[in-house]
């Protein structure tokens, strides 16, 4: 078995995240770690809250807090959402921990020692209305290399050209719209040319491999067509600051903040490690020198393969010594490169592009509390933008609730768990097989092969179809076998093989669906005369910061108790109560609903000021988010 590193995109702390954002890196993450780990291997799953650059400064000066306090109150408001929906972290932590600036600091001083930061005067962007810097994501304009109107100035993501802003044609502030002035400024550079042959190398490695998604190996394919350095340093008072002399006590010189923030899979881990008590442990997942490779998988929305196939590797690459320039590695060693960068594609919603800013848009917190978490988890499984673009309708989300969650799975689980409840009161003993039982027998055992062979290839839309397939299988036996039918006292012992085998494929679909609904496998797992819970869940808890800092809640769990991804026999005699609907249906109103909903929230949003949009670095600018 192997060490699997589950690193999940870092969500952005200026606001509560919408389903966009889950339906791109929480739900796919989780569904493939909790199979992963029912398959013996040794998981580890981290991620956090971003809490650095200008859009948490925009949005602080908004509220008219200090960007402390914003990030902490949606550190907290993201991490209760993502705790509820379920997601197995080990550790969910942030970027304003003491540990996580020691760790980017130390990355960045390694890449610096290796000739791989290399200081340039360049042109800084400048609002002339306030003032402060504009960084490249905050500006747009026209794309010279293929004329998008729209292109931003650190990428055109039309035709998926790195640019500065100086390239962009008529640049325009997306704050209010004003020109920025362009002024001189120092500023440390990656220098992105003398690792590309070693990033080609590793490409080359992951495309033979045969499992990255095909857009997403040809989009970093691509990134290497016209690979330049990149600036790791801004003009910024909010950030991590440059750890070497001339810099370090510069008040408005920090890390760009995608440099610190893919710093933070790394620096999670060490986090973790040390707060298990054996602070040297996080290398099992990252020592590249180890006989037995451990393997990553990094989840996050299309919109940043560009950092996690281009910037982090390289990262990686000049901090182990592996370019052009040579070099050694630092303290933490040779660290292991992405085994697969798993990005998915964009979700809108009844059409549109979210946009926080004109209301058009679902919180995550909304679904959870007026549906709970597994419609939310089902229909992002089912219908996700996994490898395509998916549009989210609250029409589709009914329909797939109540004819597939509840007319498909838990009809099944009621009708099963009712008769065996009313003709035995328990599991009742197993008699001689007719082939009609065997079939479903053999079927559902087939399906951990198939099933766990899509999810470990992150087909997880094919998954959970196969899981429904089989669903359908077991409610037609139930319709070939007629169990309600036999209460004839020479019938009972065919009842009771019926209803056995039954009761033995039901808790095997629970085990087969556990990592897409682990609330309601839990649910099943008790209707089924279980106790306790099937899988574990994750628990969100407060902690004191390692190095003295600031206390901050972490998502994190015990999930040693997790169950293996077999057949598991049932055992004759367990009680089987009166079942309760593990499932809920929805009223078809619920869809006109939630579309005045959205008409009310987006009329009320029209009447307020023009404000700055919401913008998250971990993504587009508000529209494209993921």
């Amino acid at each position: 078995m192997a060490h699997v590193l589950s690193a999940v995109a870092w969500p952005y702390a200026n606001g509560p995240r919408h389903i966009g954002h889950v339906a791109g890196f929480g739900v796919p993450s989780d569904v493939f770690s909790r199979y992963m780990r029912m398959t013996g291997h040794d998981v580890l799953m981290v991620s956090g809250t971003d809490e650095h650059g200008t859009p948490i400064l925009v949005s602080a000066d908004q509220e008219g807090v200090s960007p402390r306090v914003l990030a902490d109150r949606y550190n907290l408001v993201i991490a209760q959402d993502l705790t509820d929906l379920g997601l197995a972290y080990d550790l969910f932590t942030r970027t304003t921990t003491r540990n996580h600036y020691a760790v980017a600091q130390e990355l960045f001083t390694g890449d610096w020692r290796n000739g791989y930061m290399v200081e340039q005067t360049t042109s800084g962007a400048i609002s002339p209305s306030t003032g402060r810097t504009l960084p490249d994501r905050y500006i747009e304009g026209t794309c010279p290399i293929c004329g998008y109107g729209e292109a931003r100035g650190d990428q055109c993501d039309n035709c998926g050209n790195q640019l500065d802003a100086t390239d962009l044609i008529s640049p325009r502030s997306k704050i209010n719209g004003e020109t920025p002035v362009f002024v001189e400024t120092q500023h440390f550079f990656l220098d992105l040319p003398a690792l590309a042959d070693s990033m080609r190398e590793w490409l080359d490695e992951r495309e033979a491999s045969g499992t990255w998604r095909p857009n997403v190996i040809k989009f970093a394919r691509n990134l290497l067509d016209d690979v330049r350095p990149r600036a790791m340093t801004r003009d910024l008072d909010w950030g991590i600051p440059v750890p070497l002399d001339g810099w370090r006590d510069q008040p408005t010189k920090r890390f760009y903040v995608w440099f610190d923030a893919v710093v933070g899979y790394l620096s999670a881990s060490i986090e973790w490690a040390r707060r298990t008590g054996d602070p040297e442990r996080w290398r099992e997942w990252w020592d590249a020198t180890l006989p037995d490779a451990p393997r990553s998988y990094y989840f996050q929305g299309k919109d940043n393969i560009t950092f996690h196939a281009q910037v982090w590797p390289a990262e990686l690459l000049a901090y182990a010594g592996k370019g052009d320039r040579g070099g050694e590695p630092g303290v933490y060693g040779e660290l292991a490169l992405p085994t697969e960068v798993v990005a998915s594609e964009f979700m809108t919603m009844e059409g549109k592009q979210f946009s926080t800013s004109r209301g058009h848009v679902i919180l995550v917190r909304d679904v959870l509390e007026r549906y709970g978490p597994d419609p939310l988890r089902y229909y992002i499984s089912a219908a996700g933008p996994e490898n395509q673009d998916a549009d989210f309708t609250w029409a589709d989300f009914v329909q797939r609730n109540n004819s597939e969650l509840v007319g498909g799975w838990g009809n099944l689980v009621q009708r099963t768990a009712t008769m065996a409840h009313r003709s035995f009161g328990e599991v009742p003993p197993l008699g001689a097989l007719a082939p009609v039982d065997e079939q479903l027998l053999a079927t559902v055992r087939g399906a951990f092969t198939t099933v766990g062979e899509l999810l470990e290839r992150h087909r997880q839309k094919n998954a959970l179809a196969e899981v429904m397939r089989v669903v359908s299988e077991a409610n037609r036996y139930i319709a070939e076998t007629t169990p309600f039918k036999l209460k004839a006292d020479d019938e009972r012992d065919r009842l009771g093989t019926i209803l056995h085998v039954l009761l033995q494929a039901v808790g095997d679909i629970n085990l087969l669906i556990s990592p897409f609904l682990p609330h309601g496998s839990n649910r099943v797992h008790r209707v089924l005369g279980g106790e306790g819970d099937l899988v574990p869940m994750p628990r969100l808890e407060r902690v004191d910061d390692l190095d003295g800092g600031p206390a901050y809640p972490v998502i994190t769990g015990n999930y040693t108790a997790t169950p293996r991804w077999v057949s598991r026999p049932l055992v004759v005699g367990t009680p089987i109560g009166v079942p309760s609907g593990a499932f809920t249906k929805f009223d078809p109103s619920v869809v006109e609903d939630e579309l005045a909903r959205m008409r009310d929230q987006a009329g009320s949003d029209a009447t307020k000021p023009e404000s700055t949009p919401a913008a998250d670095p971990s993504s587009e600018l508000e529209d494209g988010e993921s």
